[in-house]
């Protein structure tokens, strides 16, 4: 009765539209039924990024954040990993923001038929399937082959903006700057809504006969390119997939894997280079299977109780009877 009354919570900080069940999340819908099947106590609460550290020093328990970036011995932060059901489940942030960035990626330590495995299946789903994060056409349209495929990201984001080495526009400006014959597919963000942008892209299509301003699924664009250039878009773990060369104009947490670039310099040497070899598929499973957590684990709160270890907060404070 003592270690119950003392038990602390587990503090979960989330959007107003998955605070009720009908708009939540697998993942967090999954761990709190199986939170609560453990006779753990889970607070739900929104995340409000002004007050978030105020609220974790002045709240016992231990707090998860969606898509948040708050450093703090009793937090960590949750956002899908680039391809669903895998999750962060991080100390300092999501995505770019990821401490994965820091990590150090060994293909020797990758069991190499696992890695095919995981691979495989994931190239069955997403290449064969033709899927992605967003809706893709389904329609075959022809393309140049060999060509350099860019994707481009919703320039009002303000990660974005945040990340980049090169802005689009000035990578735009580089690619284009170039003495090479290839052609360059163009793919802009589904959601930039922004005119401008969409015109200027028409305007450089109708300027430069190698630009082609393109709408087609993602997977056919990568299977007819050499290389793959965006600033950290996950299109550039789809490359992978497809054992393409990635550059990235921006920081990523998956740079490990890609030519990274910051200046239109750096970028023309890269183009202008044979890529180097990569071990795709070791990178894959050490990305998703090692560095992130699977929403469809049997395991999950397990998987997540040694993350929290993994800060230094003892799990037996949650009070939670044994699985």
């Amino acid at each position: 009765m003592l270690l119950a009354m003392c038990a602390l919570p587990l503090i979960l900080h989330l959007p107003e539209g998955q605070l009720s069940p009908e708009g939540r999340l697998p993942f967090y819908t999954r761990l709190i039924d199986g939170w609560q099947a453990r006779d753990g106590e889970v607070r739900l609460v929104p995340h409000d990024r002004a007050t978030a550290l105020a609220m974790v020093e002045a709240t016992p328990g231990f707090h998860i954040f969606d898509h948040g970036r708050l450093r703090h011995p009793r937090a960590l932060n949750a956002g899908v990993a680039y391809v669903y059901p895998f999750w962060h489940l991080d100390p300092w942030g999501i995505r770019a923001f990821s401490s994965i960035v820091a990590q150090a990626f060994d293909p020797a330590m990758i069991p190499q038929s696992p890695a095919r495995a995981f691979a495989d299946r994931l190239r069955t789903r997403l290449v064969l399937g033709r899927k992605s994060r967003y809706a893709q056409p389904q329609e075959h349209i022809a393309l140049p082959q060999g060509g350099i495929a860019v994707f481009l990201q919703n320039s009002s984001y303000r990660d974005l903006t945040e990340t980049c080495h090169l802005m689009i526009d000035q990578m735009l400006a580089a690619l284009t700057a170039r003495e090479d014959p290839r052609p360059i597919l163009i793919k802009p963000h589904p959601l930039d809504i922004d005119e401008g942008r969409h015109r200027a892209l028409r305007l450089l299509a109708r300027h430069d006969p190698r630009v082609r301003v393109v709408a087609a699924n993602i997977h056919d664009m990568i299977a007819a390119a050499s290389v793959v250039v965006t600033i950290n878009s996950a299109t550039g773990i789809e490359a992978m997939l497809q054992g393409k060369p990635v550059i990235l104009c921006g920081r990523a947490d998956f740079h490990h894997n890609a030519t990274t670039v910051t200046t239109a310099a750096e970028l023309d040497a890269a183009l202008s280079s044979p890529p180097p070899s990569r071990d795709h598929d070791a990178y894959l499973f050490w990305y998703f299977r090692q560095m992130c957590l699977s929403a469809q684990s049997p395991t999950l709160v397990e998987d997540v109780l040694a993350r929290i270890a993994a800060q230094g907060f003892d799990p037996a404070a949650f009070g939670l009877s044994p699985a």
